[in-house]
């Protein structure tokens, strides 16, 4: 709802902030608020008052009450409250939201406009206006608390949006969007995202300087199972030398389980460790790491020391089960000497892209390389899909077909059983509106599926683009644990 008002509001200061949060809450949403003052706001609407004695309070809101400070005077000067029966009346309004005490006063407020020549139209109008503030409006002051924190925060991901990407995900779990939507969300803004590496990451997310940009790294607190003590561990070590090998690491760090040696390795975490200082930064850094995959590629020469090239996953996977053996930390965890890949065997293959997506969204609950739509845009273009940063150069009215993962689905009870959803891409964010008969015919696609395709009429207006579904069909694109924040 925010994101299809913004558009149209189109805030130049910060009062409109403070309006913007104010005006997508179920009170002025139920009291039919939200189109007059947006259509107001564009010069398409007169501003009106119900009353005229109403104008001084209701002006800076062009006639639209908003606020639970302007229910009150309202009622004050329209019904003749006095201040105690004004703060009953806000009392009300936060009480459990409870509808049943807003009935009482509500024949109070019908009798006091009465009395003061307020009936008909006019009354039934602030009627409304006060009873809708049952089902939840902000104070002013509230609103405005939130509308700081909305200016802020968008300042700061336009100006500094590796520190504010590294702090959203450092304070996980909170917000509207998960981990994943959020780092790529800020690598389309252009942000470089480096993965977790031992070698380099720390706990919390942290920031490097990648050329003349600032880049963000990966905290370790994004490994599953891995403890803090453990991450903690491997930090402190690393600052009295680079490790020189995965049995190193084991060695070096008692603290660690084999598990979460495993899980490292799965994610790709070791792929760096045995790399020589010197190569740790900048474009050799970048080099070595293209020459070993040329090379891992063609079978050439894998260059002057087998400590400056990367391990792939599996090769780091192997070496920790070499780090298990009887002589090594990681023993008591186990790992059958008889299984061992001898240094003879056949080379290891890389994980396809489906393994490691899978290994990481199993692993991190996010990926750093290519979205799971990317690997199937030439699938999804032979279907007709659409790119979400295609759908603002379409015409609207036109049909067309979107796809993507879910990160969003709302029901929210004051949309009359129309559910929204939102798909990512990797190209961005596309959004779906669902209307009650389609969804009771599709229910458990739309409510259970990682993956959709939609299939319906591009709707435009003042710049909110979204797709009225008629049709809808689960897409098998991963099976990588992806997630989404579901509110019904």
């Amino acid at each position: 709802a925010q994101m299809s008002c913004l558009p149209r509001l189109r805030p130049q200061r910060f009062y409109d902030l403070v309006v913007e949060v104010a005006i997508i809450r179920p009170g002025p949403i139920v009291g039919k608020m939200v189109h007059p003052y947006l259509k107001r706001r564009q010069g398409r609407e007169p501003v009106t008052y119900p009353h005229p004695s109403l104008e001084p309070v209701l002006k800076r809101t062009l006639g639209v009450p908003l606020f639970q400070e302007q229910l009150l005077r309202m009622a004050m000067i329209a019904a003749g409250f006095t201040g105690g029966e004004a703060e009953e009346l806000r009392r009300a309004m936060g009480f459990k939201r409870s509808e049943a005490r807003m009935k009482e006063i509500e024949k109070k407020l019908r009798a006091g406009m009465e009395r003061n020549g307020i009936t008909g139209a006019a009354e039934e109008e602030v009627v409304q206006s006060i009873a809708s503030f049952a089902l939840y409006g902000f104070p002013e002051s509230h609103a405005a608390s939130f509308a700081l924190l909305a200016y802020a925060s968008a300042y700061l991901k336009c100006h500094y949006l590796a520190a504010f990407t590294a702090a959203l995900l450092n304070n996980q779990p909170m917000g509207f969007y998960s981990p994943a939507t959020i780092v790529k969300d800020a690598e389309r803004h252009g942000l470089r995202i480096r993965p977790i590496d031992v070698t380099h990451s720390d706990w919390p997310c942290t920031l490097e300087k990648g050329g003349d940009k600032i880049c963000m790294r990966l905290g370790m607190r994004y490994v599953k199972g891995l403890r803090q003590e453990a991450a903690q561990a491997i930090v402190r070590e690393r600052a009295r030398g680079h490790f020189t090998s995965i049995d190193n690491l084991g060695r070096r760090v008692p603290e660690l389980r084999k598990p979460e040696l495993v899980m490292l390795a799965e994610i790709g975490a070791l792929n760096w460790v045995g790399e020589r200082p010197s190569l740790r930064s900048g474009q050799a850094l970048d080099g070595a790491r293209a020459g070993a995959t040329a090379n891992r590629k063609t079978g050439g020469p894998k260059g002057p020391s087998p400590t400056i090239q990367p391990y792939h996953r599996r090769d780091a996977l192997w070496q920790v089960e070499r780090a298990a053996r009887p002589a090594g930390p990681l023993f008591e965890s186990g790992f059958p000497n008889s299984e061992l890949r001898t240094p003879n065997s056949e080379p290891l293959a890389p994980m396809t892209p489906e393994e490691r997506l899978v290994a990481d969204f199993g692993g991190t609950g996010l990926t750093v390389g290519p979205h799971p739509m990317a690997y199937r845009r030439a699938e999804m273009k032979a279907l007709g899909v659409r790119a979400a940063a295609e759908l603002v150069r379409i015409p609207a009215g036109k049909r067309v077909r979107i796809a993507g993962g879910v990160i969003a689905r709302q029901r929210p009870g004051t949309a009359k059983g129309f559910v929204f959803l939102s798909l990512e891409d990797e190209t961005g964010i596309s959004n779906a509106i669902i209307t009650p008969d389609v969804f009771e015919r599709n229910r458990l696609t739309v409510v259970q599926e990682q993956f959709l395709m939609v299939e319906g009429k591009l709707e435009k207006q003042d710049n909110v683009i979204s797709v009225r579904a008629e049709r809808l069909c689960a897409l098998a694109i991963t099976k990588a644990e992806t997630s989404s924040h579901d509110f019904y």
